[in-house]
């Protein structure tokens, strides 16, 4: 790897809020506050970041959009970055990679920094849809402290295409209090969607994860792209179909509501639900399912790379990163970040599964992303 790749930040989580605080109360400046926590190196390397000067119109901040995932950033965060770089974050939320694929194919999407899943990074490249990325512009990277477990699909040929924010798994989230049968399974999720928690089950609007456990419910590969296969698993959806509350990707809400008693759901969100909900539980799938990663890239459609790359640098930080994680639950790739986060998360087997549990997963397959008898079967269970 390129020496540009090996940096390192010793910036402490508490140092850089107690810094952040004290720019917030007035009793530092914008300078201060940079030269204090490291992020003046930051605008250094990435010149135009500093506040404009006011215009005729008394705007005075530029902005850098992301595109990502649902209940995925403390907002804090977001917030100390727009105090150190003058930029607002606009964040465009999606439940699919299906749907962030389409809106960067047909040029709609405006995102400068997105977050796509492992099994979709080979086909953004393939497409000519997402920078390699330069690490001379990224200090706070070192490549050599990612678990090699986690990088892989981000390196094609050598060459650095995206780089591991999390990691996770795909289980089922339920209310103990209310479900009687504890679920191990995805047939046991089927099971109960149909009968117990009829009318409060949600399932994701999402191919990959819908699908890919109806089929794991069924003996089959969560990524088989199998017809017959495929058809016994449109049957099994379609009868589900009745008993759902909801097909959606965002479903804490209803969860915490009481609305929804039972739902597919990302560890990250499991972690936040557990954590907030007494009643909640969550299980990974004994006989199969997901584990995954999802990754920081750059559109080649990017309006403003110079935030881009912004932004990705101070998300990069471990300070910031172990805040992150804290605050959402997943699961940290680098080894920085991993040291940073407290001892109660990181022997949470919601966000670090032990590998007993993790040995059935498998990740998701790029030929699942575009493969049109998956995307026709969605299409009909959510017209059905």
């Amino acid at each position: 790897m390129a020496s540009g790749w090996r940096h390192f930040s010793d910036l402490s989580e508490r140092h850089f809020l107690e810094e952040y605080q004290r720019l917030r109360r007035g009793s530092i400046t914008r300078r201060q506050f940079l030269r204090a926590t490291g992020l003046a190196l930051m605008c250094t390397l990435i010149p135009g970041l500093a506040r404009r000067p006011a215009s005729a119109t008394g705007d005075t901040k530029q902005s850098v959009r992301l595109g990502t995932w649902p209940n995925y950033h403390d907002p804090e965060v977001l917030k100390a970055f727009t105090e150190a770089t003058g930029l607002d974050v606009e964040i465009e939320v999606f439940g699919s990679n299906e749907e962030m694929l389409s809106r960067l194919r047909s040029g709609r999407a405006r995102w400068d920094l997105f977050i796509p899943t492992n099994y979709t990074i080979s086909t953004y490249r393939d497409l000519d849809l997402i920078e390699e990325l330069d690490g001379n512009r990224l200090p706070n990277l070192d490549m050599e402290m990612e678990n090699t477990r986690f990088t892989r699909p981000g390196i094609i040929d050598g060459r650095v295409y995206a780089i591991p924010r999390n990691w996770g798994t795909t289980g089922m989230a339920f209310n103990g209090d209310i479900v009687s049968t504890t679920p191990t399974t995805w047939k046991d999720f089927f099971d109960l969607a149909a009968t117990e928690a009829s009318g409060r089950t949600i399932v994701h609007d999402y191919q990959l994860t819908t699908i890919g456990n109806a089929l794991v419910s069924l003996g089959y590969s969560f990524n088989s792209v199998d017809e017959t296969e495929l058809a016994e698993a449109e049957k099994l959806l379609l009868a589900l179909k009745p008993h759902l509350l909801a097909v959606d990707s965002d479903y804490q809400a209803a969860m915490r509501a009481g609305d929804a008693w039972l739902s597919m759901c990302w560890s990250n969100d499991a972690a936040q639900l557990v954590r907030d909900v007494p009643a909640m539980r969550y299980q990974i799938g004994a006989d199969g399912g997901e584990v995954w990663t999802d990754f920081y890239a750059i559109p080649k459609s990017a309006p403003n790379k110079r935030a881009a790359y912004a932004l990705l640098d101070f998300l990069l930080a471990p300070a910031i990163a172990s805040r992150e994680l804290a605050n959402s639950g997943a699961g940290a790739t680098d080894g920085r970040v991993l040291r940073l986060l407290s001892e109660e998360l990181v022997k949470s087997r919601i966000s670090y599964p032990d590998e007993a549990a993790l040995t059935p997963l498998e990740f998701g397959a790029a030929v699942t992303l575009t493969n049109p008898l998956r995307q026709e079967i969605m299409a009909r269970f959510r017209a059905a």
